[in-house]
């Protein structure tokens, strides 16, 4: 800034010791002495108190906007201070304008790099999970093609494996579908009344084969035939129940025991999915909604699935305008629950 406080204080209070020595000169027989105490007492007196006024009322304030628009142009907003409410009050409110445009820019950019950070994330985990069935079904069918489909013994055993990796490779594009399709909010929950206890026992007999394989007992608090009912989108929340009790089965240990329970919260019903596995580690917790997100990657490779069941979970129990939650440890097994409303008779 060309002109400062201090320089406008010289100017200003030199022109009302002026004016002061002026009307002292109409006045007879005034001594010399006279004149240099009125000059210097009015030019010093002025100048402190005009220039205190204006350090603090403007041109603090003003230096304060120059540094922020400063800041703005070399893009360094996360500097930026908000207003301390010392100058006057149109200049306050310039300086929170300001900042509040700069800080509403900063979180635009945070979010753009969080939302760039995810898009790679995410690029790298699509390209990992479809190399593999890619690969592996490329491998058979090119070793089919030289020479190995002329032999009886292995032909069949290539095209079985060829073939689960491409119906892999087609579950994972569906999954991926599936979550594009919710996160874009083009999947519209048709709800109607469900008869959620009927559903937990169907998905029971489906997986009655693969939990008894490693004595894994599947267990409900309600009966078979009773008759409980929420209001749900069914396909989408039998899409749920099958991913958590599958996932529950999967991560027990032989001998195992997985447990649903439905319990009534006032006009909801509490649907909870226990199991007494591996667990979760607390640092991964937060994390185990994500696409892709494996807590033990070498385990999860080995028994399955395209690492996006419990983030299609998400989007479809909060698009049923519930939240999804889960308590784990180690060692001591997890439980995810949520919540649906129930239905009510008219």
């Amino acid at each position: 800034m060309l002109l400062n406080s201090r320089g406008l204080a010289i100017i200003l209070s030199g022109c009302i010791a002026a004016i002061a020595l002026g009307s002292l000169l109409l006045l007879p027989d005034i001594p010399v002495y006279a004149y240099w105490l009125v000059f210097f007492v009015s030019f010093g007196t002025g100048y402190i108190l005009i220039n205190v006024v204006l350090e603090f009322l403007f041109f603090r304030e003003l230096r304060s906007i120059y540094k922020m628009f400063e800041q703005i142009r070399a893009n360094d907003l996360s500097q930026l201070e908000p207003n301390k409410k010392f100058g006057h009050s149109s200049i306050n409110q310039i300086h929170q304008e300001i900042y509040d445009y700069a800080h509403g820019k900063q979180s635009e950019i945070e979010e753009l790099k969080q939302l760039a950070k995810f898009r790679r994330q995410f690029l790298a985990d699509v390209s990992h999970e479809l190399k593999t069935p890619i690969f592996a079904a490329q491998g058979f069918v090119h070793t089919l093609l030289d020479g190995a489909i002329d032999d009886k013994k292995n032909r069949m055993k290539f095209l079985k494996r060829a073939a689960k990796n491409l119906d892999g490779l087609d579950m994972l594009v569906q999954d991926l579908l599936t979550v594009s399709h919710m996160e874009a909010g083009d999947i519209t929950m048709q709800k109607e009344p469900v008869d959620i206890c009927e559903m937990i026992y169907e998905i029971f007999d489906q997986m009655e084969d693969n939990a008894e394989k490693h004595n894994i007992t599947l267990k409900m608090n309600e009966p078979r035939y009773e008759e409980i009912k929420v209001i749900a989108d069914p396909q989408r929340i039998y899409q749920v129940l099958l991913n958590l009790i599958t996932n529950a089965v999967k991560y027990s240990d032989e001998g195992g025991r997985v447990e649903v329970s439905l319990n009534e919260a006032g006009s909801k019903l509490d649907i909870r999915v226990k199991d007494n596995g591996i667990g979760i580690p607390s640092e991964h917790l937060n994390r185990i909604f994500e696409r892709f997100y494996r807590v033990d990657k070498s385990r999860s490779k080995a028994i399955g699935g395209t690492g996006l069941g419990l983030s299609i979970v998400k989007h479809i129990v909060e698009a049923h305008k519930s939240e999804i939650k889960v308590v784990s440890s180690p060692g001591q097994g997890s439980t995810f629950s949520f919540r649906l409303d129930k239905y009510k008779p008219q």
